[in-house]
């Protein structure tokens, strides 16, 4: 049975972060103390293009990823530099996906291996590479969220799609100082749903949610018990 560990997962989007506990106040302290301000480009990007290329397949078994599409962050945003055949799209994404709130929002170690199906790519992919571009052109955590916000309200960013889902089963990723790469498992975006509908959250249930009112947006996440490569998490 998997575990549940208080920490933070990596993502709240895309690409997404999942609060599921809170960290010590001390520990959330000392995380705002340390990543208070975006640090050099430089280190949130990965040097070696094939590593990118390989962690971000590694979010989801080698039968999803190899036909998928694979971005890689270059100095202004995204970039293909894997032609897809599957319709799923893989990256990794960076700190800033996480709520504004999150004291490890501009942590350059986290790396957040997540493949999308083609729904996901299509309606949440873009939310990530729209707020990627803009922390990369200069804006501030608060003018990022806020013309989020106002492209989503107004449908530049469109809603999700049903069936929009995404694997995170990569052990290579570093999704927060608090929780390492956390547990395998799979995240489903709904425009803004009731939790309880999916038993989400209840004594017992294996779902846990995340409402982001901001954005419209509901994230599911249930982890699984192995790895993209077929080892079981322990």
């Amino acid at each position: 049975m998997i575990a549940r560990k208080a920490g933070v997962i990596g993502v709240k989007n895309i690409a997404l972060l999942m609060l599921l506990g809170a960290a010590g106040p001390i520990m959330a302290q000392e995380a705002k103390a340390a990543y208070g301000s975006m640090a050099s480009v430089d280190q949130y990007l990965i040097e070696d293009r094939g590593s990118e290329i390989a962690l971000a397949r590694s979010a989801a078994p080698d039968s999803i990823s190899r036909d998928a599409e694979v971005m890689v962050l270059g100095r202004r945003g995204y970039e293909t530099a894997v032609k897809g055949k599957n319709g799923f799209v893989c990256i990794v994404e960076r700190s800033w996906t996480a709520p504004i709130d999150d004291p490890e929002f501009w942590n350059p170690k986290l790396r957040a291996p997540i493949c999308f199906n083609a729904a996901a790519a299509r309606t949440y992919l873009p939310r990530t590479i729209r707020k990627t571009d803009l922390i990369l052109a200069g804006s501030t955590k608060a003018q990022m969220v806020e013309r989020i916000k106002a492209a989503i309200d107004s449908k530049e960013l469109p809603p999700m799609e049903p069936a929009a889902m995404c694997y995170m089963l990569s052990k290579q990723g570093y999704l927060s100082d608090r929780g390492g790469h956390w547990h395998p498992h799979l995240m489903f975006f709904v425009s803004q749903a009731e939790p309880a509908a999916w038993g989400a959250g209840l004594p017992g249930s294996p779902i846990f949610a995340f409402n982001d009112t901001s954005e419209h947006m509901t994230t599911f996440l249930v982890p699984v018990r192995e790895w993209s490569d077929g080892t079981a998490d322990r």
